[in-house]
């Protein structure tokens, strides 16, 4: 049975935090622990390829977003 979030309700699939415990960074701070620049993040959140909320005019973006992408974009070097 899904949990009441305020007043609306959400469904949590297994593991996920309560939206009340998710750690929202704005896209200075996204293109901070990237080292890209804000507007590769705009690119990213507009493709689909970073998922966001829009609040306002503004984008935040759920921090272990950020390290997930990170870590699905990570390419190895294989040694010779």
């Amino acid at each position: 049975m899904p949990d009441m979030c305020g007043r609306f309700r959400c469904d949590m699939a297994a593991g996920e935090k309560p939206l009340s415990e998710v750690n929202f960074l704005t896209v200075a701070e996204v293109a901070a622990v990237m080292r890209v620049s804000k507007m590769t993040v705009y690119r990213l959140v507009h493709s689909g390829h970073l998922p966001a909320i829009r609040v306002g005019r503004s984008f935040r973006v759920p921090e272990n977003a950020v390290h997930e992408y990170l870590r699905q974009s990570y390419v190895g070097v294989e040694s010779a």
